[in-house]
């Protein structure tokens, strides 16, 4: 295996909406920021791939138009996963491991404001079952959250204050949509509040990956993606255990989680809710720093939000911050397929 590090991350402030911009201008900022920190051009990039999404964006290959803010001279290497950034970031990964690439630029982006994010999320439901119903992605973490109380995992109280601390965490996140003091409010599903499902809005993200000593001629210190693996679980709602995350479970085991303790958490938990579940399928204790940027709960930018818990967990590798870190992206219904990479710094390493 080679060794390959998260060696730039940036990203976008996320706000609820960004009327004013198209997806190329929201995306080329953060796009020349991670060139920028590494002084490479476009010309020396290997591989580009990027996530998003052709049905939030309402057209067919749109994302051939955001590669308008990569540029179209010279051409590139290109692959696209109609996914979160974060299964984008994996093909990357895979590539520079076949020895086909020595960097990759990795890209995601989403905007949600345009349409009624509930509604739209239903589609990716069973087809034949499920999907003619429309439970909205709300209600849906709203059953998984009440299996989890009544199996005696957690309390409404519990939940909130997650919510309280995430927040509160993002108030160091000049990136983050909401922070601070934000209320419980009112029930949206009971027994979710407001305060615990995560806002709507837009934003983008991008890293640089590289290799071996390509890595640390670009990064002081290098996050090394010391293992990295997703997997899924049944589409059907039924016959899922919504207390119990396996496919996060496994995916953990196969890219060494349990082997050492990690001292930071990246989780992709858009409600409350799912953190506890989270923590239990990862082993987290007390003792582990969860969320630090503040967390989907803080800012959750569809297929942006999952390559964002893995860009935030490098980040506080190169300043220092942490030296062994997980980080977890999740996809579909009440964590239906989730990603899970373990990154550590280059102390570690050595």
């Amino acid at each position: 295996m080679r060794d390959v590090a998260i060696v730039a991350f940036a990203q976008t402030d996320h706000l609820r909406r960004t009327d004013e911009l198209s997806e190329v201008e929201m995306l080329m900022p953060v796009l020349h920021e991670v060139l920028d920190a590494t002084g490479l051009r476009t010309s020396g990039i290997d591989f580009t791939c990027s996530g998003s999404s052709d049905y939030l964006a309402g057209r067919a290959f749109s994302f051939t138009m955001a590669l308008d803010g990569v540029g179209a001279h010279p051409p590139i290497s290109e692959s696209h996963v109609e996914m979160d950034g974060a299964w984008a970031l994996y093909e990357a990964w895979v590539k520079i491991q076949t020895g086909e690439a020595d960097t990759a630029l990795v890209y995601a982006y989403g905007k949600s404001s345009p349409g009624q994010v509930r509604d739209v999320l239903t589609r990716q439901l069973d087809p034949y079952y499920t999907a003619p119903l429309w439970p909205d992605s709300v209600a849906l973490a709203a059953l998984q959250a009440q299996a989890l109380i009544d199996a005696g995992d957690t309390d409404e109280g519990a939940l909130t204050a997650i919510a309280t601390r995430s927040r509160h965490a993002a108030s160091g996140n000049p990136h983050a949509q909401l922070s601070g003091d934000v209320p419980a409010g009112d029930y949206l599903v009971r027994p979710l509040r407001t305060g615990d499902c995560p806002p709507i809005g837009d934003g983008a993200a991008a890293v640089i990956l590289a290799a071996g000593d390509t890595a640390r001629a670009l990064c002081a210190r290098p996050a090394w993606i010391r293992g990295i693996d997703h997997r899924i679980e049944a589409h059907g709602l039924g016959v899922r255990e919504l207390t119990e995350s396996p496919s996060t479970r496994l995916a953990a085991e196969r890219a060494g989680v349990f082997e050492r303790p990690v001292d930071t958490a990246e989780l992709h938990a858009p409600f409350s809710s799912q953190e506890v579940v989270l923590r239990k399928a990862l082993g987290l204790g007390d003792e582990v720093s969860v969320n630090p940027s503040g967390g989907a709960l803080a800012a959750n930018p569809l297929m942006a939000a999952g390559l964002i818990r893995l860009g935030e967990a490098a980040a506080r590798i190169h300043r220092g911050e942490s030296e062994r870190a997980v980080a977890h992206a999740t996809s579909g219904p009440c964590l239906q397929q989730n990603l899970v990479a373990v990154l550590e710094g280059e102390s570690t390493h050595a």
